[in-house]
């Protein structure tokens, strides 16, 4: 009867435990968010989840680049740094199962087989009998198992459980954080491989247009209408421009084994034909500012840091409370191994236990404090987090709106500078003016297309930041409802694949 009744509170009083600890309340952002983004008009803020297990998708397909989505197909199978958060988070989902573990009771066994020497053939001594003996030895055969479970009353392993389910939600962002960061830079890397191969272009295009120029000086000399000076400043010319195209050649290189390492290739595995910069350069709608809350997955990984620490209070404070812990034991004690379970001497025990700290000088205390501390710290960080993502996504759509005017501008001083070269050589060849007018035209063409170069380079990269900056995605619909970890979702340790979330 007392069995029974030992039995029936062992399986009530998990059922009617509680949980020590504040319940995980997600706090705001900001004391005062922002309504809308500064840099745009008409977007209202609305509170929000973070739904970190968005699948990004392929947004490099809106530069619409063959090459660039092959080279981004290779970052998910050959990446070591996604491996290694990979398996950051296989080891973080491993230890939700360990603790999930401690819901359970466990079950132990042992066995021995001893022989020693005695003086008499038989002994008794309490619950314990000793048979047979061979030349002065006595042999002895015992087995037994042992049954122990923690009674979860004040929800210590729910709580640590708790911790660990959002440390892996954590992780998972993490993932999806340096995903994206790689892709980032991988993209960075190929826009300014291509444009690259752009200034490449340009000067082997100006070396064509200073030879002939060359030659146009040289036969004016030949004629007796110009000078050696001027025959020197043209060969001048050419001669700088053809070393600006060699340097190219060194900085292309470096950006082409940028993109092997970001594959996860060897500089000597990869090599890229060259081609001209993406025709266009999209320019990317940021959304509502709650939006970013849902996306980012740094955010996300902040948040659930936060949940984690909450959790890590009510573990510290379950420590004022008694343990309770039920269990049981039996052993089978024989001369002979073939009557070591039937009926005969074996000892045996159950019943629940009780262990708690009398006095521990305030530690217990000071875990509390420390757990509480760690938490306000999450937040801090959480709410860093958000102003950090804001501001580059405001950097990213002011520089996507200025560059794309700043390159109109600069496109028309491109073709009156290129016009002015024109002019200023047709001048010269009339004994109209110096060579040193068409020498400084053609210096103002090449620097001004150069210039155009690299706000083109600017523009591709702030695209790339701002679709980094939002997430990755911009598309509402492609994000799933969150669920909150709790102990009755169990996660498997499965492969972790693009967009997939256990929980």
């Amino acid at each position: 009867m007392k069995i029974r009744t030992v039995a029936l509170l062992a399986v009530i009083l998990p059922t009617a435990a509680c949980s020590v600890g504040p319940d995980y309340h997600r706090p705001p952002p900001a004391t005062d968010p922002t309504p809308a983004y500064k840099e745009i008009d008409g977007v209202t803020f609305r509170p929000a989840l973070p739904r970190d297990a968005i699948d990004r998708g392929p947004w490099w397909t809106i530069y619409t680049d063959t090459t660039l989505d092959r080279l981004m197909a290779q970052v998910d199978v050959s990446n070591q740094t996604l491996k290694e958060n990979e398996a950051a988070y296989r080891q973080a989902v491993a230890l939700i199962r360990q603790n999930q573990a401690s819901y359970f009771p466990t079950f132990a066994y042992s066995g021995a087989l001893q022989k020693s020497s005695s003086s008499s053939s038989s002994t008794s001594s309490g619950t314990t009998v000793i048979t047979g003996s061979n030349n002065g030895s006595i042999g002895q055969f015992s087995f037994g198992g042992t049954l122990t479970w923690e009674i979860d009353v004040w929800g210590r392993i729910r709580r640590t459980v708790e911790e660990y389910a959002a440390a892996a939600q954590a992780s998972a962002a993490d993932l999806a954080a340096a995903r994206l960061s790689t892709q980032s830079s991988l993209a960075t890397s190929y826009f300014s491989l291509r444009i690259s191969d752009d200034r490449r272009d340009l000067y082997r295009r100006s070396v064509d247009a200073y030879a002939r120029a060359l030659e146009i000086v040289r036969n004016q000399m030949n004629a007796g209408t110009a000078s050696r000076l001027d025959l020197a400043q043209a060969q001048t010319q050419l001669e700088q421009t053809r070393a600006l195209y060699a340097a190219e050649g060194a900085n292309r290189a470096q950006f082409e084994h940028a993109i092997a390492a970001l594959v996860g290739k060897m500089p000597a595995e990869v090599s890229i034909a060259s081609a001209p910069s993406p025709a266009t350069v999209p320019t990317l709608d940021a959304g509502a500012p709650s939006a970013l809350l849902e996306r980012r997955p740094d955010i996300a990984s902040a948040e659930r840091q936060m949940q984690s620490a909450n959790a890590q209070i009510g573990v510290a404070q379950a420590g004022y409370y008694p343990d309770f812990t039920f269990s049981a034991s039996i052993t089978f004690l024989s001369g002979m191994l073939a009557n070591l379970l039937q009926a005969g001497p074996a000892t045996w025990a159950v019943g629940p236990q009780l262990a708690g700290t009398a006095f521990e000088g305030g530690a217990i205390s000071a875990q509390v404090e420390g757990a509480r501390a760690a938490y306000d710290k999450t937040v801090a960080t959480y709410r860093q987090t958000v102003l950090t993502a804001f501001q580059q996504v405001e950097d990213a759509l002011a520089q996507q709106n200025f560059y794309a005017e700043q390159e109109a501008i600069q496109r028309r001083a491109v073709a009156a500078a290129r016009d002015a070269e024109r002019l200023s050589l047709n001048q010269y060849q009339a004994g109209l003016v110096a060579y040193t007018t068409v020498v400084t035209a053609q210096q103002t063409a090449l620097s001004a297309e150069q210039t155009l170069i690299n706000i083109r380079l600017n523009r591709l990269t702030a695209s790339a930041t701002l679709v980094t900056a939002l997430g990755g995605g911009w598309r509402e619909s492609d994000l799933p409802a969150l669920i909150p970890p709790s102990p009755k979702t169990l996660p498997k340790p499965s492969p972790v694949k693009k967009g997939w979330w256990p929980f």
